[in-house]
């Protein structure tokens, strides 16, 4: 891949030039306009050669109707990676999402405000994943009957969160078999990570069925289904979205209705979020980069936000590739980790 060694020190700053303008005025750049603001005395033919060996090393193009050249995506993450400027946040931003989330306790109500922030801090698409649970300590669960073949079970999270599960089961229990169940899983596993407990669960199931009277492994059935319903319920809060109508570059109708569709649909933007939950600090999907067909004209900018040292949610700013990422790279890191401190104190 090509890095900043490839260019020489002229290279490097013509194209951090070019990309500065297009990202603020979104027009292609010609050559005397990248003469004008790189604040050199080099003749015009000067000029396009050193644009000409930037197009021809994949950094920019021409499109077909302007004789002025725009970045590639190679182009812009060159200039993400080696060449950008970051911009601090502003304090009183940061002091306004403060604010904000200290109004808030639920969970939700914490990624709503994260999502907004974003979104009206980029004036871009803001995107937030729902804290999964799969981390979070699971203090108490309690069966309790609905109808013949359906269980309410009550998950108490370490935090005092509840969350409720509705489970179908294979016969009627009483409500003395209820409690014996909720005995039995609290007095096995409670104070456990939740993805501990379902891992658990499926390896008791397997080597010590033989041991188990029944209702242990009819307890140990409702709780496994339980659990994997709430891992089911990933989700997301998104908003902002037709911010992204105000950008000539994704306002084609079909466009539009492309990401539309996979805002409302969720689970390739998901996946896309959730592979960034093993990485460390800022991460950013520019253009094709994403794999994903619909945000193809679009960057995606994320960051993973912790709970107790352990990465629970990912959040993040959808946007034209031509973004403010000194601005927009900032913004979500912070954003990251103000979340992160809100829902521990939450």
């Amino acid at each position: 891949m090509l890095n900043e060694q490839a260019l020489n020190e002229r290279g490097q700053h013509f194209l951090k030039v070019l990309i500065e303008r297009y990202i603020r005025d979104g027009q292609p750049v010609g050559s005397r306009t990248l003469a004008k603001d790189a604040g050199m005395e080099l003749s015009p033919a000067t000029i396009r050669n050193v644009m000409a060996d930037l197009e021809d090393q994949g950094l920019i193009t021409s499109p077909h109707t302007s004789a002025g050249r725009v970045p590639t995506v190679n182009g812009y993450r060159l200039f993400v990676d080696s060449l950008i400027s970051l911009q601090p946040v502003d304090r009183r931003s940061i002091k306004r999402l403060q604010g904000e989330l200290e109004e808030k306790e639920a969970p939700q109500n914490l990624v709503e405000t994260a999502s907004q922030f974003l979104s009206g801090l980029t004036h871009m698409a803001g995107v937030v994943m729902i804290p999964r649970h799969d981390q979070i300590i699971i203090r108490e669960l309690q069966f309790v009957h609905l109808s013949d073949m359906r269980v309410l079970a009550i998950l108490v999270t370490g935090q005092g969160e509840v969350l409720n599960r509705i489970v179908e089961t294979s016969r009627l229990f009483s409500r003395h078999e209820l409690e014996q169940a909720s005995r039995f899983i609290n007095d096995h596993y409670s104070g456990l990570e939740l993805d501990a407990i379902k891992n658990r669960i499926v390896r008791e199931m397997e080597e010590h069925q033989q041991n188990m009277d029944k209702l242990m492994r009819e307890a140990l059935a409702i709780a496994d289904k339980a659990l994997q319903e709430e891992e089911e319920e990933q989700d997301y809060i998104v908003s902002g979205q037709t911010n992204l109508m105000d950008f000539d570059e994704l306002a084609q109708l079909d466009r539009i209705k492309m990401m539309f569709e996979a805002f409302s649909e969720k689970q390739e933007i998901l996946h896309l979020l959730d592979r960034c939950s093993q990485a460390e600090g800022v991460q950013l999907f520019i253009g094709e980069e994403s794999g994903y067909g619909p945000l193809e004209k679009c960057s995606v900018v994320t960051a993973p936000y912790e709970m107790d040292n352990t990465v629970v949610g990912v959040l993040g700013v959808i946007g034209p590739t031509r973004m403010a990422y000194d601005r927009v790279i900032p913004i979500v890191d912070i954003t990251a980790k103000m979340l992160g401190a809100a829902l521990k104190s939450a």
